[in-house]
């Protein structure tokens, strides 16, 4: 049979004129009018070519063919309503879902440790899959190919089905290593124009906040060199005489900290902002409803700075 022509409601009335063996029974059970049903019957009678039911001293009376139906039917209705009811709800405690999280280099340090031990405290069952990013815009296009159902970087350009909510902040301090021949706190701007700088840049530009504040005083820095690992930075600073301008938990999480003064920035500089991004289409299921909470609860848990005002 062609299931186009098949309306789920016809099912359903099948299925309380089967418990009911009354039209108007049938009908009450699930909140349509007699006519109503006397409807659906009809259509099904047209549909399978039988009966179905006929009237006895008890009520309708089932003919074999709904007989051989009633069972298949009230059990893939039960199917359906347990698949529609599961998507209402999710319990983490038992899931076995899988998730997968797009990071930038800096929250996968900042982040996933703190995420971890939450996911094993309150979703043991739970499997996580990362996936790299560097630039800010390829967040939107591993979103809208389904690549991952959730993303934390720098916020991407704004779209209409790309959803943001601000998750953490850092603030940029500069650094050089201990022992620095002519770099001493209180660094002055004149003493941080004097130094030949280390520019991270993952996307890979030569042109970064810092140059945009200088520019904005008529100013230039020395680039002696672009790095596209951020990561890297910390270590090559306290090898060197390179200055550098870095977020300050990465500074704090690569290990090097001891090895580096760390100095306050002689500029003006907004923090960086990192924002969890997801999919207008998973916006409302439970599970990925679950997984962004949860997400924005970790920044807390790994002690980041989170800003003031609204987070969304």
């Amino acid at each position: 049979m062609d299931l186009h022509g098949i309306d789920l409601n016809l099912l359903v009335a099948f299925d309380a004129l089967m418990a009911e063996r009354s039209v108007t029974r049938a009908g009450a059970r699930i909140g349509r009018t007699q006519p109503a049903m006397s409807a659906a019957l009809a259509r099904l009678r047209g549909l399978l070519k039988d009966e179905l039911f006929v009237r006895g001293p008890n009520g309708l009376q089932p003919t074999p063919l709904a007989l051989d139906l009633a069972q298949p039917i009230g059990r893939a209705l039960t199917e359906l309503q347990q698949a529609l009811a599961f998507t209402q709800s999710f319990d983490p405690s038992t899931s076995t879902a899988s998730f997968t999280l797009g990071l930038s280099d800096h929250p996968t340090f900042a982040l996933l440790p703190a995420l971890l031990e939450i996911l094993r405290e309150q979703a043991p069952g739970v499997t996580l899959r990362i996936r790299n990013f560097i630039a800010r815009d390829d967040a939107i296009g591993m979103l809208d190919a389904g690549e991952v159902d959730l993303t934390v970087g720098v916020p991407p350009t704004a779209t209409g089905r790309i959803l943001s909510r601000i998750l953490f902040e850092e603030r940029f301090v500069c650094v050089v290593r201990r022992g620095h021949p002519t770099v001493r706190p209180p660094l002055e701007l004149g003493g941080f124009l004097e130094q030949s700088h280390l520019l991270v840049s993952p996307e890979n530009e030569s042109y970064g906040v810092v140059d945009a504040a200088l520019a904005k005083q008529g100013l230039k820095r020395r680039l002696a060199l672009t790095l596209p690992q951020l990561y890297a930075a910390p270590a090559l600073v306290a090898q060197t005489d390179l200055i550098a301008t870095l977020m300050e938990g990465v500074v704090a999480a690569s290990g090097h900290a001891e090895r580096l003064c760390i100095m306050p920035v002689p500029l003006d500089l907004p923090p960086i902002l990192f924002a969890l991004s997801w999919h207008r289409r998973n916006d409302v299921h439970p599970a990925q409803r679950w997984f962004r909470d949860l997400l924005a609860s970790v920044p807390h848990c790994a002690g980041l700075r989170i800003p003031a005002g609204p987070a969304a």
